[in-house]
């Protein structure tokens, strides 16, 4: 039986206004919206089913266009296939062809720049743009993304994997965020051939037994109170930096961007701004009376408390680490001593504080989601307590053992 087709004129499509359907024959449909919006919907069946595919709007394609498109998806429907997957195989085909011009060099630049917002600070984002360029791009930076394979990331990490270890986890880290950012944005298709899990693993030595993760090396806790008299004798703004870094158990950088505007001396409170903290969050720090009488020794003025040479710039990391190399103490880090903190906490007065009001004070994020969730505050009556006996055994006689 033929088709009743050409029902509608191009006249009374244009004229046509009242909400509805309104067909011209074999399966071509004008929607007319309750806006006023016209678009072309073609329906039809699959095993049973019905389905109904969208031609496009009647601004973009009249009556003589959707009549061809109409006619192209009764023939795909006679040779047994849905129209609305053969577009899908078409948009995949074409996203494909798209992205072999795309290279993998310029998706760590879009995903470099996509992120960059979130990261902490410009020196992260330049540190991505340095590690790919140096190692990624020589290989593969210039080829198509959707051709980077197993073969091409172990050539890249290969090289630098026993003899710079962890530089290579990090490098083999952003390469699979950056193809993971292809294979959304339809660059590429399938796994993703930097992944560790389940296939890296096979072909690469486990990295934590090549160069075992090395904690940051530590005064033992029971030497502090010998320690600290001696910085006590050393001057300079970066010694005081590093006696306060002591008594408030806090991470060197936190320290050396502390401002006189995040301290309330009344109520003995630091309060450091969650964009400077690593966990991105606002971190309260009770001040014991030693920490106060060191801030107010310091000359008070608005901005850095711990000032480089000039009164805008901050002391550098290694202004710190120097003055543990001039007291003869370059066996040991700055960042070390929260360590030390840590096991004072657990071996002097484990039972007088809990591990959780121990793991506030280091602004630590409690392993267990769960146990997180339901410890909200930030213990801060227990931690001044804590903060303060730390301050009292770090000026304790220095024969002190306990």
């Amino acid at each position: 039986m033929p088709l009743n087709l050409n029902k509608l004129s191009a006249l009374a499509v244009t004229k046509l206004s009242k909400p509805g359907y309104y067909g011209d024959g074999g399966g071509l449909w004008l929607q007319v919206a309750r806006t006023g919006s016209k678009s072309w919907i073609f329906r039809f069946k699959v095993a049973g089913k019905q389905r109904e595919m969208g031609l496009g709007g009647l601004r973009t394609v009249d009556l003589a266009t959707a009549r061809t498109l109409a006619r192209e998806c009764r023939a795909q429907l006679l040779d047994a296939k849905d129209p609305i997957e053969v577009r899908k195989a078409k948009r995949l085909a074409e996203a494909l062809r798209r992205a072999r011009s795309m290279t993998f060099d310029q998706c760590a630049t879009a995903y470099i720049n996509a992120h960059k917002g979130s990261w902490k600070n410009a020196k992260h984002a330049e540190q991505w743009k340095n590690t790919l360029a140096t190692y990624a791009s020589p290989i593969m930076g210039a080829l198509p993304v959707a051709d980077v394979d197993t073969d091409l990331i172990v050539k890249v990490l290969s090289p630098i994997w026993g003899i710079k270890t962890e530089t290579a986890t990090r490098v083999r880290g952003r390469i699979e965020s950056v193809l993971d950012w292809a294979t959304v944005s339809r660059f590429r298709q399938g796994d993703n051939p930097a992944r560790w899990r389940g296939h890296l693993e096979n072909l690469l030595a486990n990295p934590d037994r090549i160069a075992p993760v090395r904690n940051h090396p530590a005064l033992p806790w029971r030497e502090v109170p010998a320690f600290m008299v001696l910085l006590a004798q050393s001057r300079g703004v970066a010694a005081r930096a590093t006696e306060f870094t002591i008594l408030t158990a806090a991470r060197s950088g936190e320290v050396r961007g502390a401002t006189w505007e995040e301290v309330d001396l009344e109520a003995k409170l630091w309060t450091v701004p969650a964009a400077r903290m690593k966990a991105g969050k606002e971190h309260r720090v009770p001040l014991s009376t030693a920490a106060i009488a060191l801030l107010v020794a310091l000359p008070h003025r608005k901005g850095l408390i711990f000032h480089g040479r000039y009164q805008s710039a901050a002391l550098s990391d290694m202004s710190l680490t120097a003055v543990l190399r001039r007291m003869g103490r370059g066996d040991i880090t700055i960042h070390g001593f929260r360590s030390s903190f840590r096991d004072w906490c657990a071996e002097a007065v484990g039972n007088a504080f809990s591990r959780e009001v121990c793991e506030h004070a280091l602004a630590h994020s409690l392993p267990d989601r769960v146990e997180a969730a339901y410890r909200r505050g930030d213990l801060l009556d227990k931690r001044v307590m804590l903060m303060q006996a730390w301050a009292d055994y770090c000026g304790a006689p220095a024969h002190a053992k306990s």
